[in-house]
């Protein structure tokens, strides 16, 4: 190209298109991207390896797992600030896009592989039922990010189980250490509400302050297990068992908030049919 062309700046630079200038939400949201990737390599790593050596180091695998765990937290509060920051300030044309794949990696991809290796560390003989269970998870997250792509919802509302939020309840169910049949039926059954109709606040203002409150308290959890702090094991299992219970109670909330706006309306179609 001729120097001096138009389509180059002064200092002899081509301009680079808009769409690939990242804003600061689009960094954010990179940082999400690698989290997850670290917590997949973490899993690998501390836990699937020294398992597949025959290693009887256990608390290596608990500092793994717990710090693949936090990993996914940690990219939970990228994708909550990535948002915000985008409100406030701009976002480039990719953002979206950005933000869908780097919630596949840390909310799918992430969750899915930690099922598939805590099947085969529990025991060989579940591998391909929780290889199964981990494409379900996988599948979940894929079709929910795709739905929330093409499908305008309410402002303020998701429909579906959030990603973040689905990906956390499934580690926590792992943690829990339960028997792996129910273990299993409450993945699949958090895999579902991934896809469901089921309305979900977006975290936005008080409820923004209390998800990341609740992810550095997990955080700290996490780490007190990790270095097997006295009642550390007693306090993930609490923390893990709350987040499970907030998963299965909201949905309950909003169904029943619902089925009380549904009658609402027949109550008022039918007061305005009255002469």
């Amino acid at each position: 190209m001729p120097e001096g062309s138009e389509d180059e700046d002064s200092d002899g630079t081509e301009d680079m298109p808009l769409s690939m200038r990242l804003s600061i939400a689009d960094t954010l949201t990179l940082g999400n991207a690698t989290c997850g990737f670290m917590a997949v390599y973490f899993t690998t790593t501390g836990i699937l390896i020294p398992h597949l050596t025959g290693s009887d180091e256990t608390g290596m695998a608990r500092h793994s797992a717990a710090t693949a765990v936090i990993l996914m937290l940690l990219a939970a509060v990228f994708d909550l600030f990535d948002g915000l920051v985008a409100r406030k300030l701009r976002s480039s044309p990719m953002g979206a896009e950005l933000d869908n794949l780097s919630d596949l990696i840390s909310f799918g991809l992430a969750p899915a592989y930690f099922v598939l290796v805590y099947g085969m560390v529990a025991d060989d003989a579940h591998q391909r039922v929780s290889a199964l269970a981990a494409i379900v998870v996988l599948l979940a997250v894929v079709l929910r990010l795709a739905r929330f792509s093409c499908v305008t919802l309410k402002d303020g509302m998701f429909q579906g189980m959030p990603s973040p939020f689905g990906a956390l309840t499934v580690v926590s169910i792992v943690l829990l250490e339960l028997p792996f049949v129910p273990t299993l039926l409450a993945i699949v059954g958090v895999a579902w509400l991934m896809v469901s109709r089921v309305e979900y606040p977006k975290p936005r203002g008080v409820l923004a302050v209390a998800m990341l409150s609740w992810i550095v308290a997990a955080m700290g959890l996490l780490a007190a297990w990790a270095f097997d702090a006295p009642g550390g094991q007693l306090l993930l299992q609490t923390g893990c068992a709350l987040q499970v219970v907030l998963g299965a109670v909201i949905p309950l909330f909003a169904t029943a908030r619902r089925v009380n706006t549904f009658r609402d309306n027949r109550r008022e179609a039918r007061a305005a049919q009255l002469p």
